[in-house]
């Protein structure tokens, strides 16, 4: 059994008259949000086992929810629509910043090698010339959307830092509307290069073990082999799976213990869940964010 799971089991053993109250506050349905990143089918299909499981877990109904953009899962989290989602370090940030008593950050995802964090990857199309982030200077560069942390949090401060303002360094800088989009956008010629996320381990011909690239690159959506990265961030706090705080706690104890526990149970589904290759689910707390809730505050100060 799983550190967690002892946990658990402990706190369950210990607090028998806590239990019995979190048994009595019953849930009718249970409600995951899919951060945007890829189409909604996509994201339906990657994340079925998973709502399944969830739904045996728990024995209510649960319902997936794909959203266009980020902001949408966010709202749903802060609205108290949605119960559950993974987000970006940078979407945590801003429920955190809007109200801290919204969510809990309960898990994580760990890579292969043991780290739990990734990168902001800059590329662009292997024919163009373009090897470096000073050769897409003066062209059309592409990020995500505002609230992604890969997609622009951090990539946008790094750029930022070295180049000055953006929209000075690049010819134009567009907002895809999600990794997927960026990713498919450069492929096509519809924009010189772009940033878009992964664990940074493994081959790049096989968009490394896990992100946004593994994902397109296995669904076919590109071929690799006809990209090059040409920048890389400096290591970014992966995301966190969030609860709605306001849960009864025998539910989210249940779900992050089905969570911890996915890749020894499920792995194909575990790797539709992390986005690929990935080692396990384990937990996190908040201070793990505080320098991004820092980055985002300053952020939004500054607009």
């Amino acid at each position: 059994m799983k550190p967690l799971a002892l946990a658990l089991a402990a706190a369950t053993a210990l607090t028998p008259v806590l239990g019995s109250v979190a048994s009595a506050q019953s849930i009718t349905g249970f409600n995951l949000g899919i951060m945007g990143g890829e189409n909604a089918q996509d994201r339906m299909t990657s994340n079925e086992c998973y709502r399944a499981a969830i739904e045996a877990e728990l024995g209510v109904p649960v319902k997936v929810f794909t959203p266009a953009d980020y902001d949408g899962v966010i709202q749903g989290l802060l609205g108290g629509t949605l119960d559950m989602a993974w987000l970006g370090a940078s979407g945590y940030a801003k429920i955190y910043l809007t109200d801290p008593e919204a969510v809990e950050p309960v898990l994580t995802k760990q890579n292969m090698d043991g780290s739990t964090g990734y990168y902001s990857i800059g590329f662009a199309r292997k024919d163009s010339g373009i090897t470096s982030i000073e050769d897409a200077r003066g062209k059309v560069f592409a990020f995500a959307e505002p609230n992604s942390t890969s997609g622009y949090l951090v990539p946008g401060a790094e750029l930022t830092e070295t180049y000055g303002p953006l929209k000075d360094f690049f010819g134009e800088v567009r907002f895809s509307g999600g990794h997927e989009q960026t990713i498919i956008g450069v492929a096509n010629g519809d924009f010189a290069a772009g940033v878009s996320w992964a664990d940074g381990l493994g081959d790049w011909e096989d968009g490394y073990n896990s992100g946004a690239f593994r994902k397109a690159a296995d669904a076919g959506l590109v071929e690799m082999n006809d990209l090059v990265e040409i920048w890389k961030s400096k290591l970014i706090p992966e995301g966190p799976m969030v609860l709605r705080k306001a849960l009864p706690q025998e539910v989210k104890d249940k779900v992050t213990k089905l969570s911890a526990d996915l890749h020894e149970t499920n792995k194909d589904c575990a790797y539709g869940v992390a986005h690929g290759e990935a080692k396990d689910f384990v937990p996190v707390t908040h201070d793990a964010y505080l320098g991004v809730i820092s980055a985002r505050k300053l952020q939004e100060s500054a607009q």
